[in-house]
């Protein structure tokens, strides 16, 4: 990996470790779209190379795809 990528996946990592520690006073739908934004953005890293565009995108689709999952739990 080179260095941008290195960042982009710490920016990734870091920013999944602060949003679930801000998950205290979530709800469980809010905490399933936070994990799922922090894995999609995971995936989305390392499946286009630490393209910001693959990170961000990952997250947004595994922010919906979390939102989703966590809607029919109480």
């Amino acid at each position: 990996m080179n260095t941008i990528q290195r960042q982009v996946m710490s920016v990734a990592l870091a920013a999944m470790v602060l949003g679930l520690a801000g998950c205290g006073g979530m709800t469980t739908r809010q905490k399933d779209t936070v994990i799922g934004a922090g894995v999609g953005a995971a995936v989305g890293g390392v499946a286009t190379g630490g393209s910001t565009l693959g990170v961000v995108g990952g997250a947004a689709v595994g922010g919906v795809i979390g939102n989703q999952v966590g809607k029919d739990k109480p």
